[in-house]
């Protein structure tokens, strides 16, 4: 029996003993099918992961040229990572102090920090320096030399970007971060093309989680951006912000400006110049000195807040971000819409009682000339810059055809220009545009545009009325030279017709020559002009304590017979309280059109075309006479109807002239005169200082020149009434006697009505 028992409870031992046998190898073979089969390739993917670490290594960013090919905007270059390997020398504890001294002073970081990540006894990768340059590589390379360190420290490639002409177009190439990424300008909107495909260093961690060394690392090479090549050609963008810079600095212009010249066949940008600007190699430092200055003397509290509002003012692009009153330029447009429409003729008649009273307005909208105008034709009125004519034209027109015109215009859409923070335009809709609204808007108030707008339309009155795409990159080329995309220099739509636009262009070519448009005259040069000067009312209503402000505008296109290049200028705020009055479009922004055409067009290759009046009126080529005797050189500028006087010995007229101003080929205005130096003159005895024509007619501009020993080549309107408004050497300069000092000169007239509409 005792045996019997003894059986049983074996039996129900073994039993027990293969049921836990074959639920464990169960549990475990469900358990390896769940992690294995089910759950595999998560968990390789997982063990993958911790055993290898990835680190992104940059591509080289994208070069930026301008529209030659050949001048160099924004590069990347060589620069390096410092990076130390401490599973190498954590051991050595005179290594680590030796590389914690050297480094430190070779980096300028702290020797007790770098001393403490030579210690992680676990890593072969511990990055303590980014973008150092060439000259700290080859110290750290001779310090490694010097010490005979073969381990411990790597350098490992990196990239850098440059902006070699420095401030010149940087609102529109904008700047990179740390991490070679873009932050403003092309450099963010062509982000993508420009930066490439980053590459991958892969290293190998062992069980215990240290990296292993180098020789199990795997390094993805980096794919580098793409270029752009632009439409912006570097010289004319530089004469861009030389004048805009002159302008600020002369008419006291208190919120900046712009300058945009376009191709008119093609809406490429071959200039577009703003003030504020900044350097893009340092866009974090606040370039004006008055800005930072009052930022500096703001209590410690405000400092901070300032200075995000100064940066982020410099880093502004005005010419696509900012929108104004584009006042009586607008006008070209206006007028068009007129003769497109057949409600006008250039011959068509309207008479001017120097204001208009409109049902439901408590004011009467004055003429700039209050007295009015008469009775003139329409090509007189746009001469004039007549506000009651082109409220006529608007009335004539009706609500519904002008705003099809101003869409057709693109006044209600972004033009989509290849840059970041393009603005909206402000307009009143056709369903909510009053009478006030279509009379006031349809000399250029109450509607608010950007500058690159109002430039695209007038590149469509004068290319034959075709609207175009504003643009500043031309293709995008690969590494290899492939270009990999062009723009799109198709027409988005046609305005107006070929004939209203040829007739637009002399109407606007005669407004420059003898209208209210005669500061931007350009002799030799066929300009279609208008000018503006509108109101800030929205300011203005902020605190109508303070005087109004305005902004001078001025915008054209050359040459008017077959248009190439338009071209706008305007200065936000100039300060008519300190400056003589003068604030007005043909007056501030006039000689500044003038000055820049001057300069520009003869670069863009457009021929010079003198009339007859002109050609009378040019300036001499000066003879060369260095070398000569003076008596030599005295016949030879009789001959060309010059004078001369000398500077030095000038008692033996058989002494030679080794120096001459002006120099020889350049101009002397005719009758005038040559300053002979020879040998032994005294440089005191030399130099003159220039003196400030400003604001002076021609005649006493001329005796001013006179008895400083200098003479004056004239500029911009020829009227006897014009005043100089600006000058190619600034006063107080010292130069050497005989100096020819170019003068623009327009009316100082304002030729716009203004709107002070009360209801």
């Amino acid at each position: 029996m005792a045996k019997g028992t003894t059986e049983k409870i074996r039996r129900k031992a073994m039993g027990l003993t293969a049921f836990l046998i074959i639920a464990g190898f169960g549990a475990a073979a469900g358990s390896l099918f769940h992690w294995q089969i089910l759950r595999g390739d998560e968990m390789r993917a997982e063990a993958m992961e911790q055993s290898l670490v990835t680190t992104s290594l940059p591509s080289m960013r994208g070069t930026i040229y301008d529209a030659t090919g050949t001048k160099v905007l924004a590069q990347s270059a060589s620069v390096w990572t410092v990076v130390l390997e401490p599973a190498y020398i954590a051991g050595d504890e005179a290594l680590r102090r030796t590389i914690a001294s050297g480094l430190s002073e070779i980096l300028d970081l702290d020797e007790d920090e770098i001393y403490k990540a030579t210690g992680e006894k676990g890593s072969y990768y511990n990055i303590i320096k980014r973008k150092v340059e060439t000259d700290v590589r080859d110290k750290i390379n001779q310090f490694k030399k010097d010490h005979e360190i073969t381990s411990g420290i790597r350098l490992i490639d990196d990239y850098k970007r440059y902006y070699p002409y420095g401030t010149v177009a940087s609102n529109i190439l904008g700047f990179t971060g740390s991490e070679n990424t873009g932050l403003e300008g092309l450099e963010l909107y062509y982000d993508s093309e420009l930066s490439g495909s980053t590459g991958r260093l892969i290293s190998a961690k062992n069980a215990l989680g240290t990296d292993m060394p180098f020789e199990y690392e795997q390094i993805v090479e980096a794919e580098d951006g793409h270029d752009l090549v632009l439409t912006i050609d570097e010289t004319v963008q530089s004469i861009l912000e030389k004048y805009l810079a002159i302008g600020i600095e002369k008419f006291q212009v208190k919120n900046g400006a712009v300058a945009v010249m376009m191709d008119v066949k093609t809406g490429g940008i071959v200039g577009l110049a703003t003030n504020p600007n900044y350097d893009p190699n340092d866009p974090f430092a606040i370039l004006d000195e008055k800005t930072a200055k009052a930022i500096e003397a703001l209590p410690q509290d405000q400092q901070a807040e300032a200075e995000v509002a100064a940066l982020q003012n410099q880093w502004r692009n005005k010419g696509v971000s900012d929108t104004y009153y584009p006042g009586s330029v607008y006008k070209m447009c206006v007028g068009s819409m007129g003769i497109e429409e057949g409600v006008i003729t250039e011959t068509s008649q309207f008479t001017c009682t120097g204001g208009v009273k409109l049902d439901g307005v408590k004011d009467t909208i004055n003429c700039w000339q209050t007295v009015g105008h008469g009775t003139t034709t329409f090509r007189e009125g746009l001469c004039n810059s007549c506000n009651p004519w082109f409220m006529h034209i608007g009335s004539l027109l009706g609500g519904e055809a002008f705003c099809r015109y101003r869409e057709a215009f693109g006044m209600t859409d972004k033009t989509g220009i290849d840059l970041p923070g393009e603005s909206y335009s402000i307009y009143h809709n056709f369903d909510e545009m009053r009478p006030v609204d279509l009379a006031v808007e349809s000399f250029g108030q109450n509607f608010s545009i950007t500058p690159i707008q109002m430039v695209t339309a007038c590149a469509a009155v004068a290319n034959g009325g075709y609207l175009v795409r504003p643009h500043v990159v031309d293709r995008i080329v690969d590494s290899d030279g492939n270009i990999v995309k062009t723009a799109d220099t198709s027409y988005r739509r046609q305005v107006i017709s070929e004939e209203t636009s040829q007739l637009m262009a002399d109407i606007m070519q005669q407004n420059t020559y003898s209208g209210t448009a005669k500061g931007g005259y350009v002799s030799g040069y066929r300009i279609s002009g208008k000018t503006g000067t509108s109101e800030k009312v929205a300011k203005h209503a902020e605190d109508p304590s303070k005087p109004m402000e305005y902004i001078a505008s001025y915008c054209g296109f050359a040459p008017a017979e077959d248009p190439q290049y338009a071209l706008l200028v305007f200065f936000d705020e100039p300060d008519r309280e300190n400056n003589g009055g003068v604030y007005g479009g043909n007056a501030v922004a006039g000689p500044i059109f003038s000055a820049i055409m001057q300069e520009a067009l003869p670069y863009l290759g457009i021929e010079v075309k003198y009339s007859e009046e002109e050609y009378g009126q040019l300036d001499m080529v000066t003879p060369s006479v260095v070398g000569m005797t003076i008596g030599e050189a005295q016949a030879k500028l009789q001959e060309d109807g010059l004078f001369f006087d000398v500077v030095g010995d000038g008692d033996d007229w058989d002494n030679k002239v080794i120096e001459q101003i002006p120099e020889s080929g350049s101009q002397v205005p005719k009758e005038g005169f040559v300053i002979l130096y020879t040998q032994g003159y005294d440089i005191d005895n030399a130099l003159v200082e220039v003196p400030d024509f400003f604001g002076l007619d021609k005649v006493n501009a001329s005796y001013l020149a006179a008895v400083s020993k200098l003479q004056v080549s004239i500029n911009g309107v020829q009227d006897e009434g014009a005043l100089a408004m600006l000058q190619n050497i600034e006063p107080g300069s010292k130069v050497k006697k005989g100096t020819v000092i170019t003068l623009t000169f327009a009316n100082n007239e304002t030729t716009e009505a203004f709107a002070n509409i009360a209801e």
